[in-house]
């Protein structure tokens, strides 16, 4: 029996069979990652900048059939995919672009030294686990940092998306980069343990759950390594009572929708002011009635399935409870019949703590409507979780808005009047139960390196 079968959620049919690697193979792959890393890193940021350009090409080849195969495996409208392909290029261009003046070594006047110099250094082989929301973002985002700093890459994605990690791996030895400074490993979680701990891994980085986010922080900690962690969140869309109402519930909507709603940074919570609650309320029930969830290849489709059924029945029963405690259902709500894991465009009202649907997050099109007495309100109530990730405010005074954001919204990114997944050149990450380390924005290419300090004195 496989120790890994992919399964197309839109049909609920198998797709293929993987097998676990041994752990001589394992082994092997990090000790092969470890020589390469041990000459990658004497080749200069120019020549590494233009490996990153070549990556970006080969990706490109594959474009469609990447983003095919990522539809299949976990059910992302395929016109996403294709967008997500975009964004894994825009990062591999944002990299190579600034890459190489961001790595550049900081000389500084010094009194009583000749001068002193601050260098960023590669460290080793980095480990990845990956997420499957988005097959090939999540693995661009901190392997493209991390080649340009001069580290080697070890993969392990997640189980639903091997077919897709696999053709990644497949891209990257297709480019110019050296083979063994990106593999894809097939292991279990107490491989995966023993992997943190292997002394020539010098880097741990997760995306996913803060209940994972907290195994894997333990782990590293153990082992004396850095860990970057990016984990759930429960993002809360502020709309103040000089907002923009048709933008509010537009952008509102499709940061609830998009990927299917499994986004850790997708709108959960719409945290409206209470003059303007009703009409909201109105406009964004009609939004979501209208949204349908079909065959993800379908451009008419607006909602491709879940990723898994059981994620499916998660989702649900996270819903129940919270109308179990007093939530009550706007539209959606109803478990699908058939094989695929389809879940509708769900509203609750009546969203209270206790609830999942306020204490937790919600991974799917279900969003939680609170309404706040006035803006001080609704910051308060956007700032009582323990998640801090993302999060929006719409409000025509763009001052202020930027002021709320700065001061008082207490997560790693702001959208202001609009939304965005993601953007090569603003750091991304959270507090809290979110986690801790940026990517992006120059940040994620110093997170995994020896920033050394050499003091040059007078001879």
């Amino acid at each position: 029996m496989a120790d890994i079968t992919t399964v197309n959620p839109a049909t609920g049919e198998d797709i293929k069979e993987y097998n676990y690697m041994s752990n001589d193979e394992v082994n092997n792959i990090v000790e092969a990652s470890h020589q390469a890393f041990l000459e990658w890193r004497k080749t200069s940021h120019k020549e590494r900048a233009k490996v990153i350009n070549s990556i970006g090409e080969t990706l490109m080849k594959y474009k469609e059939e990447l983003s095919r195969l990522m539809t299949e495996e976990r059910g992302k409208l395929y016109s996403q995919s294709l967008q997500e392909i975009d964004l894994c290029k825009a990062i591999c261009d944002y990299t190579a672009e600034k890459g190489v003046a961001a790595l550049a070594d900081d000389e500084r006047d010094i009194e009583g030294l000749k001068k002193g110099i601050v260098t960023y250094q590669p460290i080793g082989v980095i480990y990845g686990m990956q997420p499957w929301n988005f097959p090939a973002y999540q693995v661009f985002r901190y392997t493209i940092a991390n080649l340009m700093a001069g580290n080697s890459i070890l993969l392990k994605h997640a189980a639903n998306v091997t077919g897709s990690g696999l053709l990644i791996e497949k891209i990257f030895h297709e480019s110019d980069l050296p083979n063994d400074l990106f593999r894809t490993i097939l292991i279990d979680h107490d491989q995966s343990e023993k992997l943190i701990g292997n002394d020539k891994v010098r880097g741990v980085t997760l995306t996913g759950s803060d209940g994972a986010g907290s195994i894997v922080g333990q782990q590293a900690a153990k082992a004396i390594k850095k860990a970057v962690l990016e984990l759930g969140s429960n993002d809360a869309f502020i709309v103040l009572e000089d907002a923009d109402l048709e933008l509010a519930v537009q952008t509102c909507t499709l940061a609830r929708l998009i990927n299917n709603g499994e986004t850790c940074v997708a709108a959960k919570r719409f945290i409206v002011v209470d003059s303007l609650y009703d009409e909201f309320r109105k406009r964004i029930v009609e939004e979501f009635a209208s949204k349908k969830a079909g065959d993800p290849m379908d451009d008419s489709s607006d909602l491709g399935p879940l990723a898994r059924k059981d994620l499916q029945e998660k989702l649900h029963a996270q819903v129940e409870e919270s109308v179990s405690k007093g939530a009550t259902i706007s539209v959606g709500g109803k478990l699908p019949e058939g094989k695929g894991s389809f879940y509708p465009a769900t509203i609750l009202e009546n969203v209270e703590k206790g609830q999942p649907a306020y204490d937790d997050e919600l991974f799917g099109p279900v969003a939680s409507l609170i309404r706040a007495k006035d803006q001080d309100d609704a910051l308060r109530i956007a700032n009582d979780s323990r998640y801090g990730l993302g999060g929006a405010i719409f409000s025509k005074d763009e001052e202020k808005a930027i002021r709320l954001a700065n001061e008082q919204f207490d997560t790693g990114m702001v959208y202001i009047n609009g939304y965005g997944l993601a953007n090569p050149a603003l750091p991304f990450g959270g507090v809290k139960n979110s986690g801790h380390g940026r990517e992006h924005g120059g940040f994620g290419i110093k997170e995994f390196v020896n920033i050394k300090g050499v003091h040059v004195h007078n001879s």
